[in-house]
């Protein structure tokens, strides 16, 4: 079995940085925003941040739990969250505004609810352990 208390962690951050990623998204009407001046800069370069964070975090976790966690969680393509870490952090010059902004528009939300429901689900196989 994996180490619980180390994923509830990394699902913990995971969470709080969908929650940093749809703050800063808010005001974001168009990808054409990220690109307009510096303060759009700043709000995709911060975005940008968070989901390398996720991605890595994706990386951790299948490490962690010998690939068996992510796997029972198959609405989110947890290949294609992992695989925009890399073009983010090996691409970042050639990085597309607009696949940015649908990620933010489309798939955040989304990522969030299940990370919430997979910590729900280890803190609950947690507890049942303990008994």
């Amino acid at each position: 079995m994996f180490k619980s208390e180390l994923i509830k962690n990394i699902l913990t951050q995971m969470i709080g940085a969908c929650s940093r990623v749809e703050r800063r998204f808010s005001t974001i009407e168009s990808s054409d925003q990220f690109l307009d001046d510096e303060a759009g800069l700043e709000k995709l370069d911060a975005i940008c941040m968070q989901l390398i964070a996720i991605g890595e975090s994706v990386k951790n976790l299948d490490k962690e739990t010998d690939k068996q966690l992510l796997s029972k969680y198959p609405s989110i393509s947890w290949k294609e969250v992992a695989g925009l870490r890399d073009i983010i952090s090996h691409h970042y010059f050639d990085l597309n505004a607009e696949i940015i902004f649908d990620v933010c528009q489309n798939h955040i939300k989304p990522l969030k609810k299940v990370l919430e429901q997979i910590f729900s689900d280890v803190y609950e196989i947690d507890l049942l352990g303990k008994k």
